[in-house]
C-alpha cells in the first residue's frame, strides 16, 4: 500500500464508539430484560460499528446507588444490571454476533474485584476472544485501520475484548460516583490496569466531568485533567476517554482542554471524546475536536443515556446524529446510517421512550412518507 494514500485515508476516517448498551441503558429507571440488551448488541453489530461498550462489572456494595438509603427496587435494578454483564460477556464469547468487521466489546471494571469477575469468564473461554497486540491494533494508523472494501462477507469471528476504568476530574464527583477521593481512585485503577494488561487486554481510561461538574460547576482545570490523563497512561492505559458528562462543554472550553492535553504530551490518537447534548453543544464540540485532530468519538444509539449523578444531564450525543454530521463533512465512519436509525427507533420503543435522535426521526419519517407516496 502507498503510505501517502494510507495517511490520507486514515486521516479521513472517524471511529464512532457505541456506548448505548452500557452507558445508555444503565441510566434507565426500569429493569431492561437481558434479552433486549443482547438483541441491541446484535443489531448494532450489523451496522458497521467496530467498537461497542457492552457492560459493567461493578460490585453492588461499591456502587453508591446500592446502599442503605436507596429503595429496594433501585438496589434490585443495579444488581440486575451487573449480573447481566456477566451473562452478556459469556454470550458474546459463545455466540459472537454476525458482523461485517471484527468488533471490540468493552466492559467497565472499576476495581480488582470487577476485573477478576470478568477474567474468570475469559479464563473459561480462552479461545473465544482476541486481544490487541501492538502490531495489530486498529487504533494505530496502519493498514489495518483502512477499510477493506473486499471484505463484504459477514463474519462471526471471536470478538476482541477490552476493559475500562472510570475516573472523574473533580473531588466532589469522585466522592459521589466512586465513594473515595481522586488519589484513592487512581490507586484502585492502577491495580485494574496492571491486571488487565497482564492478560493481554487493552484498557480504556475514562475521565468524566472534564468540562463541567454538577457539584463544582465550570471550575474544572484542564491542566488537572491532563495531569490525570498522564497518570493513567503511565499506569498502562491505552486510551483516554474525555467525558463531558454534564453537557456543559462549549467550543472554547473544549479547545482549551485539548490544548492542555497536547501540552502534556498526550497524542490525539490516544484520545476519545465523549459528549452529552444537554445544552445542544455536542456537535459543535465534536467539530472543534475534529479540527484539533481527534478521530475517536463516543455516541449512544437513539440518544440513550444520562448520568445518575448529574441532575438534568440528557443522553449522550446520538450515534445517528454524529454519523450524519461527520459524513456531511466528507469524513468516513464505515457505519450504515439507515440501519443505525432503525436500531435507535427499535430500542427506544423497547424501553418505552421517545427517540432522541433528530437524524433518526427525520430519516425514518422521510422513508415512511416515500413509502406512502409510492
Amino acid at each position: 500500500m502507498n503510505h501517502n494514500h494510507q495517511h490520507q485515508a486514515t486521516d479521513n476516517l472517524v471511529k464512532v464508539i457505541e456506548v448505548g448498551p452500557r452507558d445508555g441503558l444503565q441510566n434507565e429507571k426500569t429493569i431492561i430484560p437481558l434479552t433486549t440488551k443482547i438483541e441491541l448488541i446484535e443489531k448494532l453489530a450489523k451496522t458497521g460499528l467496530t467498537d461497542i461498550e457492552a457492560g459493567s462489572f461493578v460490585a453492588p456494595k461499591w456502587v453508591p446507588q446500592v446502599s442503605h438509603h436507596r429503595s429496594l427496587p433501585t438496589q434490585r435494578l443495579i444488581i440486575s444490571q451487573m449480573a447481566d454483564s456477566s451473562e452478556i460477556l459469556e454470550y458474546l464469547l459463545k455466540y459472537p454476533p454476525t458482523s461485517l468487521n471484527p468488533i471490540a466489546y468493552s466492559f467497565l471494571a472499576p476495581n480488582s474485584r470487577g476485573l477478576e469477575n470478568a477474567l474468570s469468564i475469559l479464563r473459561a473461554h480462552p479461545s473465544s476472544y482476541q486481544t490487541f497486540s501492538p502490531q495489530s491494533s486498529p487504533y494505530e494508523a496502519d493498514e489495518s485501520a483502512v477499510p477493506d472494501e473486499s471484505a463484504a462477507e459477514p463474519t462471526s469471528d471471536p470478538p476482541f475484548i477490552e476493559m475500562s476504568v472510570f475516573a472523574a476530574a473533580t473531588e466532589s464527583f469522585t466522592q459521589k460516583n466512586l465513594n473515595c477521593d481522586i488519589a484513592t481512585s487512581l490507586d484502585r485503577f492502577r491495580e485494574v490496569i496492571t491486571g488487565a494488561k497482564a492478560h493481554g487486554l487493552r484498557v480504556k481510561a475514562y475521565i468524566s466531568v472534564v468540562l463541567g461538574c454538577p457539584f463544582e460547576g465550570y471550575d474544572v482545570d484542564p491542566r488537572k485533567v491532563a495531569e490525570m490523563a498522564c497518570d493513567l497512561m503511565e499506569m498502562g492505559a491505552d486510551e483516554i476517554d474525555l467525558g463531558d458528562t454534564t453537557g456543559m462543554g462549549t467550543a472554547p472550553r473544549t479547545a482549551a482542554l485539548l490544548h492542555a492535553m497536547q501540552a502534556a504530551g498526550i497524542r490525539n490518537e490516544d484520545i476519545t471524546m465523549h459528549f452529552h447534548d444537554t445544552y445542544g453543544q455536542a456537535l459543535v464540540n465534536s467539530a472543534v475536536s475534529l479540527e484539533h485532530g481527534i478521530r475517536r468519538f463516543d455516541a449512544s444509539v437513539g440518544g440513550l443515556g444520562g448520568c445518575p449523578f448529574s441532575p438534568g444531564a440528557t443522553g449522550n450525543v446520538s450515534t445517528e446524529d454524529l454519523v450524519y454530521f461527520f459524513e456531511s463533512l466528507g469524513m468516513e465512519t464505515g457505519v450504515d446510517l439507515d440501519a443505525l436509525c432503525e436500531v435507535g427507533e427499535w430500542v427506544n420503543g423497547e424501553i418505552g421512550k421517545g427517540n432522541a435522535s433528530s437524524v433518526g426521526k427525520a430519516l425514518l419519517a422521510k422513508r415512511r412518507r416515500e413509502a406512502e407516496e409510492a
